[in-house]
């Protein structure tokens, strides 16, 4: 029998030292075994999501380099047409996504152009809402697109259905069934008490309520099946994390980006069945002296992304996975008096994997038929998130929006 002693020392202490975002029922009956099964057929399919947080630069990321209205609009801020990395005679990328024009001409780069939505905000706090909930009206931003899209697919009580690399939960991964796991560092996600704490819940974790002549669960139960299930994935992801040798060289130098998908890499290549994965690279928010700080986001872009897919493709895993990369809005035509640029509408998304229709899809934005001095939207971003849901994840992306979007070609590689 459990020591009594223990009883009293875990209720005392609770499973605070874990650091699982979310509701506790996502841990009941789980074991490490039970987190590794699969069964439908879309259940060996990732989707990894890159958040692009402040906003950034389309214009200066996909550069419309020919257009005389871009020359005449920047100045401080405009990528000169020598240093531009064609992709067509009218638009290329900025000079330090070197790696991912590589990964472009690969085929294996979708830039998805004038990405927006109908009556767009500039507020970041709401743009993010929006943009994470899936929905421009309000109705659903209690909860996350991706969220939702698990509550379907994913299984009863899965721990790792989805894991953000971050110290904040975004929306977007919030379900009403499923919520997500969240750390920075891997381990530091764990039990954390003191030695008398440890010793007490490491006491509880020896005999599972399922193993006793009662079969009635009890509030005691609860919370032990609760925190057999959270030690159980946190030892698990650690384990894959903590002796992975990747394939790849990733950036370093404080490329936060690059060590985040640097620890999803790990964690995919160590077998979990985690559906969604969610990283972040932040500071796109460039109103002054634009032009460096915006420059080396692009560098921590493309070598954390190219890295990445570099990592996977050498261990045969790039198939499964798919990243999709978004910001909240894009900027101003024109530069400010500042050397940076202001709040604006549309911007480009990007998908990166084996299994996406490479290239440009959707028109670039006019820079001259402008709406209020913005980019007129060419794609409204949820017909991105509805061919992801219906043909990546397996998910009624009907259900999830709350309406049909026409899918966009975005799947099913070519050459």
């Amino acid at each position: 029998m459990i020591d009594t002693i223990a009883r009293r020392q875990f209720l005392r202490c609770g499973v605070a030292g874990m650091s699982v975002a979310g509701a506790w029922p996502l841990f009941l009956g789980k074991t490490a075994a039970a987190v590794r099964e699969q069964s439908d057929k879309h259940d060996d399919r990732v989707l990894v999501v890159v958040q692009l947080t402040g906003g950034n630069d389309g214009l200066s990321t996909v550069v419309p380099y020919s257009d005389p209205a871009y020359t005449s609009a920047r100045q401080s801020t405009r990528i000169d047409e020598k240093s531009v990395l064609q992709i067509d005679e009218r638009v290329g990328l900025h000079p330090n996504l070197k790696e991912l024009k590589n990964v472009f001409d690969e085929g294996q780069m979708a830039i998805v152009q004038g990405v927006s939505y109908p009556n767009p905000t500039r507020s970041h706090f709401e743009a993010m809402d929006i943009w994470h909930a899936g929905d421009v009206i309000g109705d659903r931003r209690g909860s996350g697109w991706l969220g939702r899209a698990l509550d379907q697919t994913a299984k009863d009580g899965d721990p790792t259905a989805c894991i953000n690399v971050g110290n904040k939960v975004p929306l977007a991964l919030l379900g009403e069934r499923i919520k997500p796991v969240s750390f920075e560092d891997p381990d530091r996600y764990r039990w954390r008490g003191r030695a008398p704490q440890q010793e007490a819940f490491q006491a509880l974790n020896r005999e599972m309520p399922s193993e006793r002549a009662n079969s009635q669960v009890g509030e005691l139960d609860f919370l032990l099946r609760v925190a057999k299930g959270a030690d159980d994935s946190s030892s698990v992801i650690r384990e894959a994390v903590s002796g992975y040798k990747p394939a790849a060289t990733y950036p370093d130098g404080g490329n936060r980006l690059a060590t985040g998908l640097r620890t999803v890499a790990a964690m995919i290549a160590g077998g979990l069945p985690t559906r969604v994965y969610y990283a972040s690279l932040g500071s796109f928010d460039t109103h002054a002296n634009q032009r460096q700080s915006h420059d080396n986001l692009m560098t921590a872009f493309s070598g954390g992304i190219s890295a990445f897919l570099k990592d996977l493709e050498s261990q045969k895993l790039l198939d499964r996975v798919v990243v999709l990369g978004f910001t909240e809005f894009g900027r101003r035509v024109k530069e400010n008096g500042s050397r940076g640029t202001d709040h604006g509408v549309a911007g480009p998304m990007f998908l990166f994997g084996n299994q996406i229709q490479g290239g440009l899809h959707g028109e670039h934005p006019s820079l001259t038929d402008l709406v209020k001095g913005d980019l007129d939207m060419s794609v409204d971003f949820r017909q991105v998130y509805a061919t992801v849901l219906d043909n990546w994840l397996g998910a009624d992306s009907n259900a999830v929006l709350g309406q049909r979007f026409e899918a966009l070609p975005l799947f099913g590689r070519t050459g």
